[in-house]
């Protein structure tokens, strides 16, 4: 458990309901991230990843469970308040550049939009677009269009966009999916020196694993719920949720042959699962396996 941690999401579930289908995109998560953390979720599609970054941007609301960024509950917010965290708290950076991008509006323009539209004054709010310009490294490009750039100065005009109220939250999904994996490292090189200038929390989905292995966490979310992490350290460990529950990797499954019953006892400094057998019973605490 993360001391003090500054995102807390506990048993969150969110069901998607289309006639009389019922699609549960998350069942259950839980996950914490500690103040200034870069941590990557991966999974597979349909996992319930964008799901949850579009509960913690509070663009929608779980069915169950509780969300807190900070000291903001997000999911027992009004929706005015709901509105005020999305304007001045979280910045979204989407996979698309262009849904960060306004057509017909300057770089300049589309960086200091966001300011305005919070209420900045006009001076403000375009001498902050010229830092977040000059903290991506297009200040040479503030009076271009956007659109006639390229993929990764179109990406850097977009992470600028998303800074623009100078928020201390910044989600993202897959931002390096539309570039070249040169443009997409020097785009995680600058999200790595924008969390240390402006003291960001960034939360990114990826199915891409060199873009996790920049993260201090990878965080697995498969079926709707937190599966494993892995630090910079490179150990991996499984999560157990506060019911108790946990989900073995896929790989170790397969090894031992475990499908759908398992028996589980106690050992000295742990506990042993095996696969079930109506021959076999569980083994008491101490023996061996």
């Amino acid at each position: 458990m993360i001391a003090n941690p500054y995102i807390v999401a506990t048993n969150l579930v969110r069901i998607f309901r289309s006639e009389d289908v019922e699609t549960f995109a998350l069942q259950g998560l839980d996950l914490t991230v500690q103040h200034g953390e870069m941590v990557a979720l991966i999974g597979p599609s349909g996992a319930g990843k964008s799901t949850f970054l579009n509960l913690l941007s509070a663009l929608d609301r779980p069915d169950a469970g509780t969300l807190f960024v900070g000291d903001i509950d997000v999911v027992a917010a009004t929706d005015r308040q709901r509105a005020e965290y999305r304007r001045s708290h979280v910045g979204f950076l989407w996979q698309q550049t262009t849904r960060n991008i306004i057509p017909g509006l300057t770089a300049r323009e589309n960086v200091a939009l966001p300011a305005l539209l919070a209420g900045v004054s006009p001076l403000a709010a375009y001498a902050g677009a010229d830092e977040l310009l000059d903290a991506v490294e297009m200040a040479d490009h503030r009076h271009r269009d956007p659109l006639r750039m390229s993929g990764g100065q179109q990406q850097r005009i977009a992470i600028a966009t998303a800074l623009g109220c100078k928020p201390p939250l910044l989600l993202a999904d897959e931002p390096t999916g539309e570039v070249d994996w040169a443009s997409a490292e020097r785009i995680l090189a600058l999200l790595q020196k924008l969390r240390r200038d402006y003291a960001l929390t960034i939360v990114l989905v990826t199915h891409d694993s060199r873009v996790a292995d920049v993260a201090d966490r990878t965080i697995a979310i498969r079926d709707g719920r937190t599966s494993s992490e892995r630090g910079q350290d490179d150990v991996e460990t499984v999560v157990v949720d506060a019911a108790g529950r946990l989900q073995l990797p896929g790989e170790l499954r397969q090894r031992i042959g475990l499908t759908a019953r398992a028996t589980v006892a106690l050992m000295d400094g742990g506990i042993m699962v095996r696969p079930w057998s109506a021959d076999v019973s569980p083994r008491t605490d101490g023996e061996n396996s």
